[in-house]
């Protein structure tokens, strides 16, 4: 696959998604550069801001087999990932599996779940593979997971561990829409009530298994010269020295802001990588790997803020 296919692949996702999801442009780029480079998605916003029809309209579109969990404080780890069942016809146990077992895994409200639950994708997320009873069994190269949760301070919700977050990708803000998008999504779909299926909207499928590993091949042969890399490592390390910030981001990120970086050049049709594509995808990449100091927090500072400022005072290569 070439650079200008995996660009016209990429507008060709837009397009599709678009027909039934209204004025969510950038998330749907960053969800492209997420399974390009093989990275998870946590989105945040309100109820009713079109989250799930997202999910399900990129799955459709990509032609990836979809899976769904809603999170609830009473689900548990077998819930998720499965487990041994006793077959009494046969006296031996057999393996029923969870609806972890699929291509794109849209983990629905996952901060109100406990802790215990949500680290059970932990495995899943980083490895793409599970251990039941000490068996491991694999998922799909391309598993990825779209994890949606409410703002915390919404009542119910537990924050997720700082090892879990790592293991996100981006974590992508959905906001309220303006009033023309607003205007456009009722008259779409203001004859009915309930959630709408993508493929009501005209949503097809453009790409296939073969396509998308063809994709990340090419996006794997994205040069990432010197200089751009010592910018990427002097902008993570700087997240540790902040005084605004009690942590900093983990080497994961380093090499994470890399991969989305090549996969954001390579849908430009470029075969290189540009400090602006840094800077573009650092607040998505950054904001939930940071934890504010608590007088940041009294201060009333936000994280998009220190991160907004240490992509100003990191010298970028010319």
């Amino acid at each position: 696959m070439t650079l200008d296919d995996v660009r016209a692949l990429g507008r060709a996702i837009e397009e599709q998604i678009a027909r039934a999801v209204v004025g969510q442009a950038a998330a749907v780029r960053l969800l492209t550069i997420a399974l390009f480079s093989a990275g998870h998605v946590l989105l945040e916003g309100p109820p009713g801001t079109a989250k799930t029809l997202l999910a399900q309209s990129f799955a459709r579109t990509l032609g990836l087999d979809f899976g769904r969990i809603q999170f609830t404080p009473d689900l548990m780890p077998g819930d998720i990932i499965g487990s041994n069942l006793f077959n009494f016809q046969t006296s031996q146990f057999a393996l029923t599996r969870g609806p972890v077992f699929c291509e794109l895994l849209l983990a629905d409200e996952i901060n109100r779940t406990p802790p215990k639950t949500q680290a059970a994708l932990l495995e899943a997320m980083q490895e793409r593979r599970i251990t039941i009873d000490g068996r491991t069994e694999h998922l799909s190269d391309r598993f990825t997971v779209v994890a949606t949760q409410n703002p915390i301070e919404q009542q119910g919700v537990y924050p997720l561990p700082e090892a879990q977050l790592d293991r996100f990708l981006f974590k992508i803000t959905i906001g309220w829409p303006t009033a023309e998008a607003e205007r456009a999504i009722v008259a779409q779909y203001g004859t009915r009530t309930g959630t709408p299926a993508p493929q009501d909207s005209g949503v097809e499928q453009v790409a296939d298994a073969h396509a998308i590993a063809a994709t990340i091949d090419t996006v794997g042969r994205v040069r990432l010269v010197d200089d751009v890399i010592d910018y990427i490592v002097r902008l993570v390390r700087a997240t540790r020295d902040h005084g605004d910030l009690s942590s900093g981001a983990s080497p994961r990120a380093a090499a994470a802001l890399a991969a989305a970086s090549r996969a954001a050049a390579a849908l430009d049709g470029r075969d290189y990588v540009l400090p602006d594509d840094v800077k573009a995808l650092a607040p998505a990449l950054l904001r939930h790997r940071l934890i504010l100091s608590p007088s940041a927090e009294i201060d009333g500072r936000l994280v998009d803020d220190v991160v907004a400022s240490l992509i100003a005072s990191v010298d970028a290569p010319r």
